[in-house]
Order: C-alpha cells, then sequence, then structure tokens
C-alpha cells in the first residue's frame, strides 16, 4: 500500500483525510500551525457566545458542504436578520435605517464552525496529525517524496498540498522545480481571506434585538464595512461580529478597537460600549495564509484556474484547497468540494 501525505489541516486536508479513511486508508497530515483548522478559527470565550474569526457562512446552493454536514449530523441555523438595519454611504450624513429584502438565507453551523473542524478530527487517529510543522523543502526522486520540515523529515508516495497556491510556490522549496506556467499563474492568484481583518464584541444582552435591529451595519465609511448579529444558536448569548478595512492591519489592536467602539456608538448609543469581550483577527499577519501580492490582484483571481487541477511529478502531486475548486472557490464549499475530488484522485492513484 503507498503512503498518502497531507499539507494543510484546513478544512480541504481534513476533508480529504475524512474520505480517505472510509477507504481504510489513514493519510498523514502535516500542519504549519498549532491548531487545524486553517482558516475556520472559532473562539469560545467561557459563558459568551462563540465568535468566527475565519469562514463563518454557507448557503443551501453550497452542496458539497451541506452533503457533508448532513452526512456528519452537523445542524445548521438561519443567521439573524430581523429587524432594521444601517446603511452608511458616507461620513458626511447621518446613517440610514431600512429593513433588508427577502432572500435566500445565510445559515451559519450550529455551536461555530470549529464544530466541522472537531468532527472529521475525531475520524482520525492522534497520530495522522501532525502539527507545527511548517514544510520547507520538498525533493520528488524515483517515485517518492521528501518532505522537510526544520525539525523533521517524511517520506511519502503520494503527496497533496491543500496549501494556497501564492504560498505553495512561494515558501516551499521544490526539487524538481515546479513548472513555471504553474508557479506565475499561483503567485497571480488571490489568496481567500489573506486580506481580511474579522471583529467580534459579545454582550450580555441582545440590545439592538430589543431596539428591533437586526444588528447588521452597510458602511463605506468603515472602519467595520459588514456587521451582523453573532449571537448563538440558542439565542442564549450575544455577539455582533463583521468584517473590518484591511488597511487598518498595520494599526495596534487597542487603536481599531477604539475605532469600532466609536463606529457601534454612532449607531447603538451607549449600550454598544457596555461589552463582556472584543477579538479581532488581522489575517494579513498570518504567515501561513498570507504573503504580499507583487501587484493589484482581484478578489478571487484566477481562484479554480484548470493549472492547479493537473497533473504533477507524475501524478503522485496534487494540488488541492478552496483556491483550485471549480465550483465556490475561495469558500467552505470550494474546500470541501477540493478535499473530495482530491480523494477520488488518490484513490484511483492507489
Amino acid at each position: 500500500m503507498k503512503n498518502v501525505m497531507i499539507l494543510g489541516a484546513g478544512l480541504t486536508g481534513l476533508t480529504l483525510a475524512y474520505q480517505l479513511k472510509k477507504a481504510g486508508i489513514a493519510a498523514i497530515l502535516i500542519e504549519a500551525r498549532n491548531r487545524p483548522g486553517g482558516r475556520i478559527h472559532t473562539l469560545y470565550p467561557a459563558g459568551e457566545a462563540p465568535v468566527e474569526m475565519g469562514a463563518t457562512w454557507l448557503g443551501e446552493k453550497h452542496e458539497a458542504l451541506v452533503a457533508l454536514l448532513n452526512e456528519l449530523e452537523l445542524p445548521v441555523f438561519e443567521q439573524f436578520l430581523q429587524g432594521y438595519t444601517f446603511y452608511e454611504p458616507i461620513s458626511t450624513s447621518p446613517p440610514q435605517v431600512f429593513l433588508l429584502p427577502d432572500q435566500a438565507p445565510n445559515l451559519r453551523i450550529a455551536g461555530g464552525s470549529s464544530v466541522l473542524i472537531n468532527k472529521l478530527l475525531s475520524y482520525l487517529t492522534p497520530d495522522q496529525l501532525h502539527l507545527g510543522q511548517r514544510v520547507q523543502k520538498i525533493v520528488y526522486h524515483n517515485g517518492i517524496f521528501s518532505v522537510e520540515s526544520p525539525d523533521q523529515s517524511f517520506s511519502t508516495d503520494i503527496l497533496v498540498s491543500t496549501i494556497p497556491p501564492k504560498l505553495l510556490v512561494e515558501k516551499l522549496e521544490f526539487q524538481p522545480a515546479l513548472p513555471e506556467s504553474l508557479v506565475q499563474k499561483a503567485q497571480q492568484t488571490h489568496t481567500w481571506m489573506g486580506e481580511s481583518i474579522k471583529v467580534a464584541i459579545t454582550y450580555p444582552r441582545a440590545f439592538w434585538r430589543e431596539k428591533k435591529y437586526s444588528g447588521s451595519v452597510f458602511s463605506n465609511v468603515g472602519p467595520i464595512s459588514e456587521l451582523y448579529d453573532h449571537s448563538n444558536v440558542e439565542a442564549s448569548h450575544f455577539a455582533l461580529k463583521g468584517f473590518m478595512s484591511g488597511a487598518l492591519h498595520g494599526a495596534t489592536q487597542g487603536q481599531r478597537k477604539a475605532l469600532v467602539f466609536q463606529q457601534l456608538q454612532k449607531y447603538f448609543g451607549d449600550e454598544a460600549l457596555q461589552y463582556s469581550t472584543y477579538y479581532d483577527c488581522v489575517w494579513q499577519q498570518e504567515e501561513d495564509t498570507f504573503a504580499p501580492y507583487a501587484g493589484y490582484i482581484l478578489p478571487h483571481q484566477n481562484n479554480g484556474d484548470s493549472v492547479f487541477r493537473e497533473a504533477y511529478f507524475d501524478g503522485r502531486f496534487i494540488i488541492a484547497g478552496t483556491e483550485t475548486a471549480a465550483a465556490f472557490p475561495g469558500y467552505m464549499d470550494g474546500a470541501v468540494a477540493s478535499g473530495m475530488e482530491a480523494a477520488k484522485r488518490v484513490l484511483k492513484l492507489l
């Protein structure tokens, strides 16, 4: 039996490992971070609502993800959007208040997105997962890959990367080198979440619901551009969560926090200042997610490009991950679909 190794223990890597485990194959996962999950990262403050610092929403159209959640018996619930929403088009006029039109519901995973990560992990044995191993060099010779991190070396017959393509080609040394066409395309491929700043604030009560507000904000002024109710599925713990301008990645957390509460006070009054906990996550500071671009890159640029689904190193090296998915690249659904497709390719090789 050939050995299978997966670079990255995010949603794609864990979906792939789960699919292979069902086929009786125990793949090894190598993860640079000291935690699994990648760009899914739920915080669980004691006595507060779980808050997402990474991937959050899905829809019924995300068929691969919905099918996996159903298979694993993990429930979802609708994003709370009932009540009035704030819209702030310009800084020189007061925010407008309106009701959102009916639309297809956005869904969240009950208990937080990391519930899916932990469920997939539960099907693996502890020896399958190696955390804190930042791979630096991959050598392919006579049908075998040597995978080297600063303090450990691994070997495998089949290697699957779920690392964002840009990081894969820029942070890992390959011998022999990857094709230049692949390298150039990967360097110009947008990394999902890379420039995002997520912010979340927990509260002892949902004062916005009491005032018939949805908790949603859309602002061209910022620093928060979008904000949503982020209370738990039981509606027993309450939070707001949103996206902050990526331009603030160089500010201190204290500076970002001050700007956030100044903005929230403008909409909700002094009750917005009576918070329990504040969190933000600057993904641009995550070396295993973000690498600077040489020029301007559009959101989702080159995501899903067919070059990432070609065969490399005698077909034994497979490139996967949400940026490579043929459908919904850059979303949780793309990550799951890519993991499932990679599993089919691995099983065919075996």
